[in-house]
């Protein structure tokens, strides 16, 4: 029997990062949750505690030994993780930058050095700022409106560089 895939969620005690645990693990799936619960509940995780494929660590991703002991053997990530309010970055924009740029940054790093195939990130509509265009398009960018667009617009850039100079599938 071929090995199960494992799939490694972010903020996944998060409403969408609960929902992808349950997917996947409906489906057969290995999943790791990593979560420090600043936004993230438990009781989102209460469903999976006894389901031998779920593993929870946790942790925070502004620790790049957190990141690196959650990615372990993973085959693919799905980063949810950030502080993902706009108020919240206006009022205390250099935690949301730690959380939302390094903890990014440490989690790429992380799945590069573990070999990770695919690195999938809940990317945001605040990264299109103030441009009028409309359907948004993803070659449009307008001016970034809070500190919480800025950290999204960095995770972009940075899921593209580490595509093209380390070949991670982001």
């Amino acid at each position: 029997m071929p090995d199960q895939t494992k799939i490694l969620i972010t903020g996944g005690a998060g409403f969408i990062g609960s929902n992808l645990c349950e997917y996947f693990l409906d489906n057969g799936h290995k999943v790791v949750c990593l979560d420090n619960f600043a936004t993230g509940h438990r009781h989102n995780l209460a469903a999976f505690q006894s389901n031998p494929n779920f593993t929870l660590v946790e942790g925070d991703i502004r620790n790049i030994g957190d990141c690196e002991k959650a990615v372990s053997r993973a085959d693919y990530v799905l980063h949810q993780a950030a502080l993902g309010s706009v108020p919240r970055s206006i009022n205390d924009p250099v935690t949301s930058n730690e959380v939302n740029v390094s903890g990014f940054l440490n989690m790429l790093v992380a799945s590069r050095d573990a070999g990770v195939k695919r690195f999938v990130y809940a990317a945001s509509s605040s990264t299109y700022g103030d441009s009028e265009s409309l359907p948004k398009v993803e070659d449009v960018i307008g001016k970034p409106l809070s500190p919480y667009a800025i950290t999204k617009y960095v995770n972009e850039l940075y899921a593209e560089i580490f595509s093209r100079t380390y070949g991670l599938e982001t």
